[in-house]
């Protein structure tokens, strides 16, 4: 029982070898954000097997435009990560108590802005991006329902943020794999049983989002050795609330820039037709999984730059950017090869068509590359935003987006056309994104070499 407890209890970042908290913490994170990523592949599998290539298509371009709408919740986790996990390394409880208190007011208020967001704009974006008719009315009710009931979605994230601020990631993982399981569960009954078509899924996720979050927040009231969350320290405090916003807003608006250039890229990507749509589908999806070490161990830097920086502690930042940095890109070299050798097996996953196979696989294998430069990026940006830069991290992403990635697409797919490609050729796409993340991790090491710790 007594090893239990411990398995369970806030992770002490402050202390140990470096590699070896950011090993431990990352690993139940890894472990939660790779069944998050099973919410969106459960949902096309289902969706994909039982309704066919063009619901796929429909699920799939509803992504974009949900990552887009959903920046607040991102903003308010990540600067409420960061906020948690310094007042933590501080020992500051009553702090931290009104801090976590105005989360769950933000948290609030975030998800009514987002409701009426949906209703105003979802038909609009679509239209904007080019969407097919074939799949536009499925594309636009799986949006309503996953938005409008999206506070399932907000409370989770924002309050397993908290928990990963405190240094707890395995409470969250183990509400995340409950919710996974009834997530698939409540696919195949919606979809295969009940024929509810891709409304079914958007059904069975928001369901699934909502037990997580009730689980974090049970996790919470019962963290009384740190803090307490009572009824007096719920109240908007405006010092709290401007500390997680200003924390938070680099990495929402961080969030707003990838997601208007996957919305520019979307709409590129719709002028192929719905193969090619289908097959960037399934390319996200397993992307969506081969990027999780590298951003979970983004995540734990964080936090661990957040500790230490609040101990003071500068030296212990360092050496753990460091060990982390080796520890991400070695696992991406044994990602990339799995990828490599295996990808034919996992598209195969997703859909029966063996022209959709080959062409997702040529795409995977492009993108596949760059996956080592990725966790590079995602390691020292962590390190940034934890130790109270999220600013750098936003310029990264505005350079590596608007100086390469969406140049580069739109004037490759120009310079490719021709008979045999009217439109030009897929795999500029792909191309693109990886030249991005090269030129992102040469920003990111400058940037970072500048910071002082």
């Amino acid at each position: 029982m007594k090893r239990l407890r411990e398995l369970f209890a806030p992770v002490d970042m402050t202390a140990g070898a470096p590699w070896k908290k950011i090993l431990v913490f990352m690993i139940p994170m890894l472990i939660g954000n790779i069944a998050q990523q099973m919410y969106n592949a459960a949902d096309s599998v289902v969706v994909g097997k039982y309704l066919g290539d063009n619901a796929l298509a429909a699920v799939g371009n509803a992504g974009p435009i949900i990552n887009l709408l959903i920046v607040l919740f991102v903003g308010i986790g990540m600067g409420a990560s960061i906020v948690v996990s310094q007042y933590l390394g501080k020992r500051d409880r009553e702090a931290l108590s009104f801090a976590i208190g105005n989360c769950i007011i933000l948290t609030a208020i975030s998800v009514g802005i987002v409701m009426v967001l949906a209703i105003l704009f979802t038909r609009p974006l679509l239209d904007v991006l080019n969407t097919p008719e074939s799949i536009k009315e499925w594309c636009e009710s799986f949006l309503l329902i996953m938005l409008l009931g999206s506070v399932g979605l907000a409370y989770y994230n924002i309050l397993s943020g908290v928990l990963r601020g405190l240094g707890d990631s395995m409470s969250a993982l183990v509400y995340l794999l409950v919710a996974c399981g009834l997530n698939i569960g409540l696919d195949i009954l919606f979809v295969a049983k009940f024929q509810m078509g891709v409304n079914g899924a958007a059904w069975a996720t928001i369901l699934a989002q909502g037990i997580s979050a009730v689980l974090c927040f049970y996790k919470l009231l019962h963290m009384k050795n740190f803090f307490e969350l009572k009824k007096s320290h719920v109240c908007w405090k405006k010092k709290y609330v401007t500390e997680i916003v200003e924390m938070g807003v680099p990495s929402g608006l961080t969030q707003v820039i990838m997601s208007m250039s996957m919305l520019a890229v979307q709409s590129l990507t719709n002028s192929f037709g719905e193969t090619v749509i289908a097959a960037n589908v399934i390319v996200a999806r397993v992307d969506g999984f081969a990027t999780m070490p590298a951003l979970s161990f983004g995540t734990a830097m964080t936090t661990y730059a957040g500790q230490n920086v609040g101990a003071g502690f500068h030296k212990r930042v360092k050496d753990g950017a460091v060990q982390g940095s080796i520890l991400a890109a070695g696992i991406s070299v044994g990602i990339t090869a799995l990828l490599l050798m295996f990808g034919r097996s996992f598209m195969g996953i997703f859909t029966n068509t063996k022209e959709l196979v080959e062409l997702s696989y040529r795409f995977m294998c492009m993108l596949s590359i760059g996956y080592i430069a990725f966790s590079v990026i995602q390691v020292l940006c962590g390190v940034m935003r934890g130790a109270g830069n999220p600013m750098a991290t936003m310029w990264i992403s505005v350079a590596a987006t608007f100086l390469i990635r969406l140049p580069l697409a739109y004037f490759m797919v120009w310079l490719t056309k021709s008979s045999q490609y009217p439109v030009g050729r897929p795999e500029s796409l792909y191309v693109s994104q990886l030249l991005a993340w090269l030129f992102g991790m040469v920003l990111t090491m400058v940037l970072y070499k500048r910071e002082k710790y």
